[in-house]
C-alpha cells in the first residue's frame, strides 16, 4: 500500500449539524478497490439512501475508473452497498424519516486489515443563519489565535 488513503467531505461539517456517527463496510469489486489505493475517490456530493428491501446504499460517491482495468472496469458513479448491523439499519432508517434528517459520508478510509470503510452521519441541515454563525466562530477563532501569536 502506497500510504494510507484517507478522504474526507469537508462540506459535512459546515452544511450539517451532525447527529450521530458509525462506520460502515462497503461492498466493491476489484476494480473500485485499487482505484481507492491509489486516493482517485470523492465523497463531496454523495449521500445515502434506503432502498425498497431495507438496505443502505451510497449514492453519487466517485471513483475514478482503474487506469489498468481494461472492460471489466466498473461505473465511477455507481450505487455501492453499505454493510452495517441489522440494528444499525433500523435505528438509521427510523431516524431518516424525520424530516430534516439525512445519512451523509464523512470519511472513506482503508482499515489496518485493507478493508475498505465509509463512516458515515446521520445529520439535520443547517439553516443559513447556522451557517453564519460558524463561519463568525470560525473568524472568531482565527482572529483570537493571530492575537495571541502576536504576543508571544
Amino acid at each position: 500500500m502506497q500510504g494510507k488513503v484517507n478522504i474526507l467531505n469537508k462540506k459535512a461539517k459546515f452544511q450539517y449539524e451532525i447527529l450521530d456517527k458509525y462506520v460502515a463496510g462497503i461492498v466493491l469489486s476489484g476494480t473500485e478497490i485499487k482505484s481507492l489505493r491509489d486516493s482517485k475517490a470523492s465523497i463531496a456530493e454523495s449521500f445515502c439512501e434506503f432502498n425498497d428491501k431495507g438496505e443502505l446504499f451510497v449514492i453519487n460517491m466517485t471513483i475514478e475508473e482503474y487506469m489498468f482495468g481494461n472492460y471489466y472496469n466498473h461505473k465511477p458513479k455507481a450505487e455501492r452497498k453499505l454493510l452495517l448491523n441489522k440494528r444499525e439499519l433500523k435505528k438509521l432508517e427510523k431516524e431518516v424519516n424525520i424530516k430534516g434528517n439525512a445519512i451523509i459520508p464523512i470519511r472513506l478510509f482503508i482499515n489496518d486489515r485493507g478493508l475498505a470503510k465509509l463512516q458515515i452521519a446521520l445529520a439535520k441541515g443547517k439553516k443559513l443563519y447556522d451557517k453564519r454563525e460558524t463561519i463568525k466562530d470560525r473568524e472568531n477563532k482565527r482572529n483570537l489565535d493571530r492575537i495571541k501569536r502576536s504576543f508571544r
